[in-house]
């Protein structure tokens, strides 16, 4: 069995999902003040503003949305008192919005408020990377205080899915530009906690909201200390500077026998993709995307740098979502890829390269530094596609120095919403995305795959979506515009003076979150 060289692999992103659950539990910790919980994230937010997509897809702890899922994901009231009722076109979503409930500042919540934000989102003039995600809202309009009316341009089925959008207030947050404005780094929420202090690159502290409409929490203090290099997190962690943080697998695995800790493990849809740009004169070429595609060992992958802690992916959905279609599971085969490569006219050339019409079947590969669990990925996909006779040149910087490179060369992405197939497909393969924020950073194009995708969005007939996204992904796996390695699990390690954590399925995101989804509903010793 081959094996690749490199580091064991960090999580990118610690990954904050929405809902209620039941209680945590944390035991007496020896003196420790266990209503104080300071954790070590590999990243920071840029941003604490909803408008700008901050805790879409649900609970960022300052805000609330609507809607809020539990641990199994149901969907259940937080602003609003009830799911909406549903016109029978399903173009009209009618919520009932909880009275009584203030913004951290003393201002009541109002309908106003959840028209405020869903607007300045639908504001072509905001730099909301997320703007397409509510794009099937025609209007919204507020009745009274207390209801919202959303009016749909087409019933988009998966809609309710997205009022777990956190609510701004438009009093804090009206009248100042809303990609500069003081809002960004001072927000003001209905949420169970309160922005303390946050200072850039270092930490970020949250204080109990003590007027939060669900009861002030009992964890009166969380911290995020944002702490990227993977061994110095795990360093702090044993040095007793943290009460958690989230591991890549090689580290995590340290702590399972270690006192005073336990190992908690998350499944997820968070997949690590390689972007073929169809502009690359390398990977512009079909027959090179198709026998790289061929070429991985997802499997190995899993086994070598996840440690286990993952699955492979072969598309965003992952194999085990509903919607994904198993006939596009594809097979580790390079007697095949370089079959593909042969009949494509590209011969093996100086160093076993392979050259076309006197060009090399080389190109970069770039990923994001100091993340060592993209780094790994890179090193094995470089070292697979060696095997085929292309050449894999792996390049570090930093995301200002790829952005500008996303149409051009390969990036190691990530990616995975889950919910819906719509969150994951159209925004990584619609071509009409290219160029919006992070949305399609392969720049992938294919007019029957756009085609597919709006049918898919465009219809609440669940056999009709369910064609139009298995033409998605066949489409993708005769065309594929991304070489899809491993859906990542996320491991977390956390002090055993609490008790009774759970984890959900997680996305792929930059927020606050792990075993402490629900910090706001523990309850402490007394």
């Amino acid at each position: 069995m081959r094996s690749w060289r490199g580091g064991a692999g960090m999580l990118a992103a610690a990954v904050l999902v929405a809902g209620l659950a039941a209680c945590s539990a944390p035991k007496e910790g020896g003196g420790r003040d266990l209503s104080a919980l300071t954790v070590g994230l590999a990243t920071e937010p840029d941003t604490l503003s909803p408008l700008l997509g901050y805790g879409k897809d649900g609970n960022p702890k300052i805000f609330d949305g609507l809607l809020q899922r539990n641990q199994k994901l149901e969907l259940e009231p937080a602003l609003a008192t009830a799911l909406p009722e549903v016109s029978q076109d399903g173009l009209t979503y009618t919520y009932t919005l909880r009275q009584g409930v203030k913004f951290s500042d003393g201002t009541p919540f109002t309908a106003a408020d959840v028209v405020f934000t869903y607007e300045t989102i639908l504001d072509e003039k905001s730099s909301n990377g997320s703007r397409d995600e509510i794009a099937a809202v025609e209007s919204v309009t507020a009745e009274g205080d207390h209801t919202v009316v959303f009016k749909l341009k087409y019933p988009y089925a998966p809609f309710v899915e997205r009022t777990v959008l956190p609510i701004a207030s438009q009093k804090a947050a009206g009248g100042q530009d809303v990609d500069t404005g003081a809002y960004n780094t001072s927000p003001v929420g209905t949420g169970p906690y309160i922005l303390e202090s946050w200072r850039k690159g270092e930490k970020m502290v949250l204080k109990a909201n003590p007027g939060y409409w669900g009861g002030a929490p009992e964890v009166k203090s969380f911290t995020a200390v944002f702490i990227p290099d993977d061994d110095v997190r795990a360093t702090r962690l044993r040095a007793g500077e943290l009460d958690g943080a989230v591991l890549p697998p090689s580290l995590s695995a340290t702590f399972e026998k270690a006192e005073g800790t336990r190992v908690m493990h998350a499944e997820s849809v968070d997949y690590r993709s390689v972007t073929l740009p169809t502009k690359n004169p390398v990977t512009g070429d079909k027959a090179i995307r198709q026998a790289l595609n061929l070429a991985v060992d997802r499997e190995l992958m899993v086994e070598s740098i996840l440690r286990g802690s993952g699955r492979p992916a072969y598309g965003p959905l992952p194999e085990n979502n509903p919607w994904f279609a198993p006939e596009t599971k594809v097979p580790h085969d390079d007697a095949k890829a370089a079959q593909i490569l042969d009949a494509a006219g590209w011969k093996a050339g100086d160093g076993g390269i392979r050259e076309k019409d006197g060009r090399r079947a080389s190109f970069d590969l770039w990923y994001p530094s100091g993340d060592k669990l993209r780094q790994d990925h890179a090193l094995a996909y470089a070292s697979e596609a060696k095997g085929i006779g292309v050449e894999v040149k792996v390049q570090a910087g930093t995301w200002e120095v790829i952005e500008p490179r996303l149409g051009a060369d390969a990036v190691l992405a990530a990616g995975g919403a889950g919910f819906d197939p719509d969150f994951d497909l159209y925004s990584t393969l619609y071509s009409g995305l290219i160029g919006s924020g992070w949305n399609n950073m392969g720049h992938y194009t294919d007019p029957g795959v756009d085609e597919a995708l709006v049918a898919g969005r465009e219809s609440d007939d669940e056999d009709e979506r369910r064609e139009a996204y298995t033409t998605v992904q066949q489409r993708f796996a005769d065309n594929p515009g991304y070489t899809y390695l491993t859906h990542i699990g996320h491991d977390y390690v956390v002090s055993d003076a609490y008790e009774g954590l759970t984890t959900q399925l997680e996305p792929h995101d930059h927020g606050m979150g792990g075993p402490w989804w629900n910090l706001q509903d523990w309850s402490l010793p007394q």
